[in-house]
């Protein structure tokens, strides 16, 4: 008897390890949550960050940043928060930043600025203290998996003893998932965030396996070390080499610790299909003053970084895609996106050709496509494709349209397009073929237009 109550309960005991291990992988897919080197939104779709830092803990009365932010083309906006290391933060004033994110159709990235500096710079707090800051917040963090990341603590170590980062950002996370957080996280590189020791770069599987939810997302933050496309092109490879998921949580187009190029840096992540996030929107002060965006958090003041972070080539306003979080949900609190060259000055106005043109509905197997002008200027236009299968699944899809007014696209994110004269043809890439019955993904491209840019008819085949 006792031998087969023992193998009775070694066999339910194999039941509920069974359980459990199904449960944890089904809250490891809870909201944003990382996939080898992406991070997917909880419907398996792509979402790559772009977006600026807004100081709110020093700025807590400028909450219509988030709608200006928005309005400049943003995905994401990654907010400033402290826990007492300056004005702490409280739970009603986080809850309420997660609204004006919502609001705004944003991703909110929340950040503990506590720990900048920690073993260099008087004050700063550990990433030990930045994990009970969070779990003071969870009441008003639970159940927002699909709009909020958590970033643990910004720039947690200095320049001294940078190796202990990687045991205190592994308790840092046991300790977030022992309270119950389901997050999608965040960490910060040491050496200020630039890692140039490389103790990030060189940990990042370890850090990455001790997430009992392999839901992490390393972040490196680029100014002066990264001052030539060679080095940041050889850090980003590391990490895609790796397999591992990177974000770039800050840069900016100069700094008294060198000149970063962030030409490269926004290049490259737009080519590797990588998150990348300016700082910062404004507010700035201590000699770095020219890291605004805009000018006294007035949106119509873009200085010449934000005119390049949002409207430059590889730019956010060219660039970012928006959360499908949001899809069909129209803003609670809606503002008019503006329309700007990026050789033109920052004034705003109507978002140009808003009429889609839809493709016939598909059937089984099949698909549909609605082609939309997003915005433009002259000599130029911002376009966007969705297309949405039918039925039936389909595993892949191909769509076509004739441009009638000498129109050429010059650059394409989120599809593999091919042009013959005025035609194109735009195939799904490896990521985003795949969609359930009445499931929809989109393409994006720039293009270049001289006189008219009328809206051509589009079709779709699936395969």
């Amino acid at each position: 008897m006792k031998t087969r109550f023992i193998a009775a309960g070694a066999a339910l005991l194999a039941l509920l390890t069974s359980v459990l291990a199904m449960t944890q992988n089904a809250q490891a897919a809870t909201g944003l949550h990382v996939s080898g080197t992406r991070i997917l939104e909880a419907n398996g779709n792509q979402f790559i960050m772009r977006g600026t830092s807004h100081a709110h803990t020093w700025y807590p009365s400028q909450t219509s940043s988030f709608a200006n932010i928005k309005s400049l083309g943003a995905n994401t906006v990654r907010v400033v928060l402290s826990g007492g290391r300056w004005t702490a933060n409280t739970a009603s004033d986080v809850a309420n930043v997660i609204s004006l994110c919502k609001q705004n159709r944003l991703i909110c990235v929340l950040e503990n600025h506590d720990t900048t500096g920690y073993s260099e710079q008087s004050g700063a707090y550990t990433l030990d203290q930045a994990v009970d800051y969070w779990v003071g917040l969870k009441s008003v963090l639970t159940g927002q998996e699909n709009y909020v990341v958590i970033n643990i603590g910004n720039e947690p170590y200095g320049n001294n003893n940078p190796s202990a980062w990687t045991n205190a950002t592994k308790s840092a996370i046991s300790r977030m998932r022992a309270a119950g957080f389901q997050h999608l996280l965040m960490v910060d590189a040491p050496n200020w965030g630039q890692d140039w020791q490389f103790v990030m770069r060189d940990n990042a599987s370890s850090v990455l396996d001790s997430d009992p939810q392999k839901n992490t997302v390393f972040s490196i933050h680029m100014y002066g070390v990264f001052d030539t496309a060679a080095e940041v092109t050889g850090y980003l490879q590391a990490f895609q080499n790796a397999g591992l998921p990177l974000v770039i949580g800050e840069f900016g187009n100069m700094h008294s610790d060198g000149d970063p190029d962030e030409d490269a840096i926004m290049s490259q992540a737009q080519s590797r299909g990588i998150g990348y996030l300016g700082w910062s929107w404004s507010g700035n002060g201590g000699g770095v003053e020219y890291l605004d965006q805009v000018t006294n958090f007035n949106v119509d003041q873009l200085t010449s970084w934000g005119q390049r972070l949002f409207n430059g080539a590889n730019g956010i306003r060219p660039t970012a895609r928006e959360a499908t979080i949001y899809s069909g949900q129209p803003p609670v609190s809606p503002s008019p996106s503006p329309s700007v060259s990026p050789s033109a000055s920052p004034t705003r106005s109507p978002s140009a050709s808003p009429s889609p043109s839809p493709s016939p509905t598909g059937g089984a197997r099949g698909c549909s496509a609605t082609y939309t002008v997003s915005n433009q200027w002259g000599g130029g236009f911002q376009g966007e494709v969705t297309v949405r299968a039918g039925s039936s699944a389909i595993s892949g899809w191909t769509v076509t349209w004739t441009y009638a007014d000498g129109q050429a696209i010059t650059q394409v994110w989120n599809a593999t397009v091919s042009s013959s004269g005025s035609s194109v043809t735009a195939r799904n890439v490896s990521y985003n073929g795949a969609l359930g019955a009445g499931a929809s993904t989109s393409f994006g491209f720039l293009g270049s237009w001289n006189g008219t840019n009328s809206v051509p008819a589009v079709s779709c085949t699936a395969s």
